[in-house]
């Protein structure tokens, strides 16, 4: 089984940026460690990341026959790309959110994601961990669908 893990825009500075709020881990780092996680669980990872809305939605399409699900931290867009959920929904992609910080404490326009209504999880608030704990969950999720 293939799954992606999407990276929207911003998250290439994990590390530098802003991290009181983001933490010290790289994109690198994560990713690194989601390896380790997808060997354990018998699955691939393909990664990518992107600044642009367009560019994540190209990625999803191109990923529609390849991945059976997807991993994603939409940055940003979670709070306002209706094309990115629609992209979603088009390619039928399963999918669990992931935040690094607890978005529904943070600033009020952060608070809402416009994901969450077609994604079958989120993991918000718990750092780098969250990606680890969304892997596992979709993994879960997809297995149970199998059967």
């Amino acid at each position: 089984m293939i799954v992606g893990i999407l990276n929207g825009p911003n998250l290439n500075l994990l590390g530098t940026r802003e991290p009181a709020i983001y933490g010290t881990a790289t994109l690198d780092d994560i990713l690194t460690h989601l390896s380790g996680v997808a060997a354990s669980l018998g699955v691939e990872l393909r990664t990518a990341q992107a600044n642009g809305e367009g560019q994540l939605i190209d990625i999803l399409h191109g990923w529609r026959t390849e991945v059976r699900g997807v991993v994603v931290n939409a940055g940003a867009y979670t709070h306002t790309s209706l094309a990115l959920r629609d992209a979603f929904t088009a390619t039928a992609l399963p999918f669990v959110e992931v935040h690094l910080s607890n978005i529904h404490a943070r600033e009020p326009e952060r608070r809402h994601s416009v994901l969450a209504s077609a994604s079958i999880g989120m993991v918000c608030g718990l750092g780098a961990d969250g990606y680890e704990y969304a892997l596992r969950g979709l993994v879960r999720a997809l297995a149970s669908r199998r059967s």
